[in-house]
């Protein structure tokens, strides 16, 4: 087993600028291994925290590691922060299920991307002025729902019964 080399305090803002390029990059596990390299030395830095959050939902398909992600939304400095970035892991979750489009996918998008909403409505109510930001996700998962007929509650429509 290899032992990590540890990052000087003096490299996390270059290296925070290359896990941010290399989420750009679509290279997502690399951004992760950064962010950890950066929580190591400074397990405090918000900026850091808030990009293996995303690193880890780009990540997110068969075994995502959503509870991994939801584990650091409690080391978020703020309620607007801890709101908005659980609304963000749910929406990718259940983008992820829909990618993979198993039988019932679309009601477990739905129950995740319901969650998301609810995250982001809280997140409204507490962002600073001219941050929409809730807004926006708000809109995106409700585009999502209202576009694809297979995203829709578990008992939507009529009741089935049995005939005697």
């Amino acid at each position: 087993m290899f032992e990590l080399k540890p990052l000087s305090a003096a490299a996390i803002e270059s290296a925070k600028q290359k896990a941010a390029h290399f989420r750009l990059l679509n290279e997502p596990r690399l951004a992760e291994s950064i962010c950890r390299d950066i929580l190591a030395v400074d397990p405090n830095d918000q900026e850091a925290t808030i990009a293996l959050i995303l690193s880890l939902s780009d990540q997110f398909g068969p075994g995502a590691r959503v509870t991994e992600a939801m584990d650091l939304i409690s080391t978020l400095a703020t309620p607007f922060d801890r709101e908005y970035y659980s609304g963000i892991i749910a929406e990718r979750k259940a983008i992820s299920i829909l990618k993979v489009s198993n039988p019932g996918a679309g009601q477990t998008a739905y129950d995740w991307l319901r969650c998301a909403m609810d995250h982001f409505d809280s997140a409204e109510s507490l962002s600073p002025d001219g941050n929409d930001d809730g807004v926006l996700r708000w809109n995106t998962c409700a585009r999502i729902i209202n576009s694809r007929s297979d995203v829709r509650p578990a008992n939507d429509g009529p009741a089935v019964t049995m005939l005697e």
